[in-house]
């Protein structure tokens, strides 16, 4: 089979699971190193006469990741184009599974039987507030319905803005400093906050600076999320007004 991957989290779970099988990953599949598979542009801007000239037998979308209009033009010129739809956890199993077993025609790999079992023991941890903010100029924050609020709520933290009618709102930074949030969450992705860009907005609020990709991903990294990003937040919980250290 050749498969095209328009989605640099899916990439990973096919290159890992199925070595060779990619023919054609996006500018932005950065996982597994060294990956030996042709470039065909961004995941908003894919070459689709590159996709098509690769002679896919399936090629891998995301409804979030990718713009209908690409995934149509390659449907029209004949590719099977499989879209998923991650909004959760759960969701984002079951949709690997389906990627990997009905599209790819693999065996379950055992990764993600190792995912669910480490999401699964996961304990109960002390709730903490908190912002999560995804980009600035414009500050945009985490908001209703998402990959990524799901994962936090898992491990104990509740979005201020989890209720807001937008998936993705953009907040004035004085809104965000006044939301009632007990810290804030700052990835490394898709705006690179570091712990010289993004906590000094926040006088008086502890940060948490999370690795991205175990935030947003859905793939092998789903194993080691809960420890790594239980590990990050950490010291912000163990900062936060009102909150309980776990560990005493």
């Amino acid at each position: 089979m050749r498969v095209v991957s328009l989605v640099p989290s899916l990439t990973e779970a096919i290159a890992v699971t199925a070595p060779g099988l990619l023919v054609g990953v996006t500018d932005w599949c950065s996982r597994p190193p060294g990956l030996d598979a042709r470039r065909i542009g961004g995941t908003k801007n894919p070459d689709v006469a590159a996709v098509l000239a690769l002679r896919p037998d399936r090629v891998i979308a995301n409804e979030e990741e990718n713009r209908e209009p690409d995934l149509t033009a390659l449907r029209e010129a004949g590719a099977e184009v499989l879209v998923t739809e991650v909004r959760g956890l759960d969701q984002a199993f079951r949709e690997l599974e389906r990627v990997l077993v009905t599209g790819c025609a693999l065996a379950r790999p055992r990764w993600l039987d190792e995912a669910q079992e480490a999401w699964a023991a996961v304990e109960s941890l002390p709730e903490l507030r908190a912002v999560v903010p995804v980009w600035r100029r414009p500050w945009m924050v985490l908001g209703r319905d998402t990959f990524a609020g799901d994962v936090l709520a898992r491990l104990g933290v509740v979005n201020v803005y989890a209720g807001h009618t937008e998936r993705y709102p953009r907040i004035p930074l004085d809104e965000l400093r006044a939301s009632g949030a007990e810290a804030v969450v700052l990835p490394d992705e898709p705006y690179r906050f570091t712990a010289d860009d993004g906590p000094e907005a926040f006088p008086g609020l502890p940060a948490a600076l999370v690795d991205g990709r175990y935030l947003t991903w859905y793939g092998p990294s789903l194993v080691r999320a809960p420890a790594m990003l239980g590990a990050a937040l950490s010291g912000a919980r163990r900062a936060a007004p009102g909150t309980a250290d776990p560990a005493r």
